[in-house]
């Protein structure tokens, strides 16, 4: 579908919408029924609604309505008035945008008008420095050569200033003109594709004879840029309000489930059947109970004529009553204690990159914990690992090699004196580094000449060539100034060939001023560019330049050029207009017209370009490494240079530490050969404690995916360590995807464009704030200005968090169901009839005030100081393995609860068994108790009790006696003189004290024991840390270990973990993920014999099911 956009003709304005921006999701009208409907979406919501509007029914409910309904409309309350203040400043943000100041053209003149008023075909006027309010295709500039420049960091992130340029259809009109301009625009429907626009312009006489001009992203002003360096621009409205290209990229990204949200997902789903189980079995026993015992009982009255459902009136009861088993404020507690996680991150001064000033940031406040979780970081090299600063260090021109000896082309004499010579294959060479490039060259006020490049490659290039006096002066349009040896040189650019990932070179056509000649110059990857060489040049001095380069880590471009003659530039010409002016598949029929004039080369030569690593990257993969998780380098660049990168990061370990296996190949066959021979030696080699990884190039990469997924997903379960070289945006992803495919949560960490999809495929993304811009960081769930922050961002901000996260859901799971057995056993005293122990305002005060508080400080406990937590990486595994929450951890919570309920009900029932006590009484002494324990548990579980977190536990335990003081003077209240009358009684302190004693002095010798006679790795730290004793790591930790513990039968062997076993477990001496699942066997018969792939067994990486 297209559109087609008459220029300054009002009669076709009303055709599609206005310039009006709208971010927000409500009205006043709407709000209340959609928020209402968004919340009431969720399951649990759904049945807490349910509950409540059961508890409307006087007949069944226990309580008062208010006891659910109460906490049910705060809670929702606090997320509804959340959005709305979301909103509101949504609304604000529009209504400044929208209301702004614009120049558009009316009957022939400049007027003000609101941004929101322009409408598609309008021709609007941009100042310098102006914001671009919607997208436009520009049409005039204040410059003689019809160009501008524009900043797009509000829009992709990238800071460099690009250069746009008017259609040829429109040089030469002056601003009268433009006034008055009449066309067409035809171009496709609105998308969010920022890097492309395949339209084409058509200008109505008297301007010009109809002809068709093709339109590019070049040729457009889109909205949010800002015009730089030029006095004014003006572009036709093409696309308007939310159907520009920056509006339809908006919108709220797929929510990410964290493993933790999911085993809390499950833990409910078995809590509910659990629920289901007791109300069905309760509510029979209460029927029967009632139709045999009840009706002997002088003082129980029962019609003899009942109506057919007071058979689910007793059920219905033990519903209502044991639906506080699932805490209704788990999920509002949840996600303050992860808005204050991402806080932290936020507020930490040690992720605070002083270099570039910037700060961490999470974008994402919901998935803290799964940092503490990651299995495999999924990472880019070029700007993520190194720091993307190119410096031009060798090159090999016409074979002959440059730089070798003083690690500096630039200071080789010998090439310093073929420049000053003017060498024809020196002069060729450095003509392509400065002609094939985008580069905006812009005089400063001291007469020195900056270069804006938009790839640093090209920077470095376009430098290297002005040290060696080839000086790009001026880029005004399609011409070019090049000094050189006190020459001045002109070019003509006639066409670019512009850089894709599929075509992996760059070309431009140019016009020697002075000879009248036309040029082809092309750069680009070595696989792009040697074998488009004319037929019979010795290639072989340039691929083992190319090599060798690449061993040293270098970044290697090859560069060559051809002369064409004037005819056969003419045809092609007519070619390339007639591709790029193609509506539909324009960028498959421009790469085909350009591999037509993209032969026959010469090849000049290789240059060699040096990208550092970063400050601490090797030093955080090691670490990283330790604490179990796994590396994969996905990479555009060559093998050779991704390998030596590697090697100099610990990526991966020489021989004989470590061995390397490729998987290379050009045709299937190879591949297959490849793969087969690879994976054969990962099965054969998983017990050895060699170090293994894989090596596998971008064309291999392609076959495997498409024709073999089966076994390459094999491949990688096997393996920690993978290179891919030569990889696509869309490989980069799919990468990803099949590691999560294997069960593994995945961190995807980039900093350019064509990471992005990457990173939002990941369960977690990381965007480096880098030179290429802040599209990666903008569009990652967390962003940081440099690589080695990782490591704390995993190691100490993810663990805290899945820690802290663990305790708080599990708690808040124990003070439902203890409050909730009570009830249950009160039930046996009380004939099974479904009747509550506690009033209305205790169970609503319960869950809201009295156990929410104190558990909320648990966001600032730390089990281990952050530098015990960096020094012992090994510590994360207990995180990996989902030690702290799975089912068997739950259920000593469960049994935990069950076992206080006897306790609190026992000694309370026992307690006041012959005292002359109201219900209101018992029901506050059995409260009393279960607050008080939830008090001492809570207080036990802290590994860290600051005064916050004691003034929390213990002030909150003391505002339960002011609150409940306050209610017991009220004579309307229901509970008068209650309290005022326990207090004084001697029996109400045992009772307290003797729950306390019981309950917890079980839990007590357990911790005790488990602390002294079989610690954990994480207790043998806290000891240390408590004595200020040596400082143990894990290296030595063992040793210690086995000399504490002498007398028990703790096992050290470096076996895999096969199983998730409680968080207890002394030492974990591996990576959980070293035990990962085996996966179904290989459909490929000539990877395995049958019999064989039925018996062997992969222990590397093989997740226990």
């Amino acid at each position: 579908m297209k559109r087609f956009v008459y220029i300054n003709d009002e009669s076709y304005q009303n055709d599609y919408c206005d310039n009006r921006i709208s971010n927000t999701k409500y009205t006043l009208l709407n709000f209340l029924p959609k928020n209402l409907w968004e919340q009431f979406r969720r399951f649990m919501n759904q049945y807490f609604l349910l509950i409540a509007c059961l508890q409307l029914w006087s007949l069944i409910t226990p309580v008062n309505p208010a006891s659910t309904w109460g906490p049910l409309i705060f809670i929702f309350a606090v997320s509804a008035t959340k959005e709305a203040w979301d909103d509101y400043n949504r609304y604000i943000s529009d209504k400044q945008a929208n209301e702004k100041e614009v120049w558009i053209v009316k009957n022939g003149t400049r007027k003000h008008i609101q941004a929101q008023d322009i409408r598609v075909g309008n021709i609007v006027w941009i100042r310098e420095n102006e914001e671009v309010p919607c997208d436009l295709v520009l049409i005039g500039t204040s410059d003689s050569q019809g160009i501008c420049h524009v900043e797009t960091a509000a829009l992709d992130g990238e800071i460099d200033l690009k250069t746009r340029v008017i259609p040829s259809t429109c040089v030469g009109l002056d601003c009268e003109q433009l006034h008055k301009i009449k066309g067409v625009i035809e171009c496709p429907n609105p998308d969010k594709d920022i890097r492309r626009l395949d339209a084409n312009i058509r200008l109505f006489p008297p301007f010009i004879d109809n002809d068709i001009c093709p339109l590019t992203i070049s040729n457009t002003l889109l909205q949010s840029c800002y015009l730089r360096n030029t006095e004014w621009a003006c572009g036709v409205a093409v696309y308007t309000g939310n159907e520009t290209k920056l509006g339809m990229s908006r919108g709220v990204p797929e929510p990410k489930l964290t493993a933790m949200d999911a085993m809390i997902d499950k833990l409910t789903g078995a809590i509910f059947l659990f629920q289901i189980a007791v109300v069905l079995v309760l509510g029979s026993a209460g029927n029967v109970w009632k139709d045999t015992e009840a009706r002997k009982q002088w003082y129980v009255k029962y019609d003899d004529d009942e109506p057919w459902y007071q058979i689910c009136v007793i059920p219905l009861r033990f519903e209502l009553l044991c639906s506080i088993m699932i805490p209704i404020s788990i999920k509002v507690s949840l996600d303050f204690v992860k808005s204050l996680y991402a806080k932290f991150i936020d507020w930490d001064e040690e992720m605070y990159d002083h270099e570039t000033d910037t700060p961490a940031h999470a974008a994402n406040t919901a998935i803290s914990e799964d940092l503490g979780q990651v299995e495999y970081i999924l990472t880019d090299k070029t700007g993520t690992l190194t720091e993307n600063k190119m410096i031009f260090r060798r090159c090999c021109i016409g074979g002959t090699f440059y730089g070798n000896e003083s690690g500096d082309a630039l200071r080789d004499v010998e090439l310093l004196n073929a420049v000053a010579n003017s060498s024809p294959h020196v002069i060729k060479f450095l003509t392509v580094m400065t002609l094939c490039n985008t580069v905006i060259p812009i005089k400063s006020s001291s007469g020195a000449i900056l270069y804006k490049a938009q790839s640093q490659d090209e920077d470095a290039l376009v430098n290297a060539a002005s040290n060696l006096h080839m000086v790009l002066v001026n880029k005004n349009g399609n011409n070019a100034e090049i000094h050189f040896n006190g020459r001045v040189v002109q070019y003509e650019i006639l066409d670019i060939l512009e850089f894709t990932s599929d075509r992996k070179r760059m070309s431009v056509v140019v016009l020697d001023c002075e000879s009248g000649k036309i040029f082809l110059l092309s750069k680009g990857a070595d696989e792009a560019i040697i074998p488009c060489a004319y037929s019979g040049q010795r290639i072989k001095t340039f691929v083992d330049a190319v090599d060798k380069y690449a061993q040293l880590g270098l970044r290697t471009l090859c560069l060559g050029w051809r002369e064409l003659e004037t005819e056969e530039y003419l045809e092609w010409s007519r070619s390339f207009k007639e591709a790029n002016s193609a509506l539909v598949d324009r960028e498959w029929k421009v790469a085909e017209v350009c591999q037509k004039l993209e032969h026959s080369l010469e090849i000049l030569g290789v240059s060699a370009i040096e990208d550092r690593l970063q400050v601490g990257v090797p030093e955080t993969i090691e670490i990283l490494r330790q604490s179990g998780i796994n590396f994969w380098m996905l990479t555009g660049d060559k093998q050779s240079t991704a390998i030596q990168i590697a090697l100099l990061c610990n990526l991966i370990s020489s021989e004989p530490k470590g061995q390397l296996l490729y998987i290379n190949g050009r045709t299937e066959d190879e591949v297959v050969r490849s793969l087969e021979r690879v994976l054969l030696t990962m099965r054969i080699t998983t017990s050895e404690p060699k170090e293994l990884a894989f090596v596998v190039d971008g064309c291999a990469l392609e076959i495997i995916l498409s024709r073999y997924n089966e076994a390459f997903t094999e491949l990688a379960v096997l393996s920690k360590t993978a290179i891919c070289c030569r990889v696509t945006p869309s490989q980069k992803a799919q990468l990803v995807k099949l590691l999560k495919s294997c069960d593994y949560r995945t961190l995807a960490i980039g900093d350019g464009g064509n990471d992005v999809r990457m990173i939002q495929q990941a369960d977690i993304g990381v965007g480096i704030s880098g030179r290429e811009g802040l599209q990666a960081a903008r569009a990652a769930d967390y962003s940081i200005g440099k690589f080695r922050f990782l490591k704390r961002l995993i190691l100490v901000h993810g663990r805290y968090s899945y820690n802290r996260t663990a305790f708080l859901s599990q708690y808040s799971f124990y003070k439902s169901l203890l409050i909730c057995f009570i009830q249950i056993l009160f039930s046996f005293l009380s004939g099974i009839a479904g009747t509550s122990l506690f009033n209305s305002v205790s169970l609503m005060a319960y869950n809201v005030f009295y156990t929410s508080i104190p558990v909320l400080t648990t966001v600032l406990d730390k089990d281990l100081s952050e530098k015990t937590v960096m020094q012992n990486p090994e510590i994360l595994l207990y995180c990996q393995a989902g030690r702290l929450l799975n089912p068997s951890t739950f259920a000593g919570w469960f049994g935990r609860s069950l076992y206080h309920a006897l306790v609190v009900f026992l000694i309370t029932i026992h307690a006041y068994a012959n005292e002359k006590s109201e219900m209101e009484e018992l029901s506050m002494v059995a409260l009393s108790g279960s607050i008080c324990l939830q008090a001492f548990v809570v207080t036990l579980e802290m590994n860290s009790l600051t005064f916050v977190q004691f003034l929390a536990i213990w002030g909150n335990f003391m505002a339960f006696y002011i609150i409940n003081f306050f209610i017991s003077s009220i004579p309307s209240a229901g509970m008068y003189t209650i309290m005022f009358r326990l207090c004084r009684q001697l029996t109400y302190w045992v009772t307290l004290l003797l729950i306390s004693g019981v309950g917890m002095g079980p839990v007590l010798a357990l911790k005790y024991f488990r602390y002294t006679y079989k610690p954990s790795a994480i207790n043998i730290l806290q000891k240390a840390e408590r004595s200020f004793g040596p400082m143990y790591t894990l290296v030595n930790l063992e040793s210690q270990l086995r000399s504490d513990m002498e007398n028990t039968n703790i096992s050290f062997s470096t076996t895999p973990v096969k199983n998730k076993a409680s968080v207890y477990e002394p030492l974990l001496s591996d990576s959980p993920i070293s035990s990962r699942r085996t996966l179904a066997a290989s459909s490929f018969d000539i990877f395995q014999p049958a019999q064989s792939r039925n018996t062997s067994s992969y222990p590397r990486n093989i997740k226990a099911n």
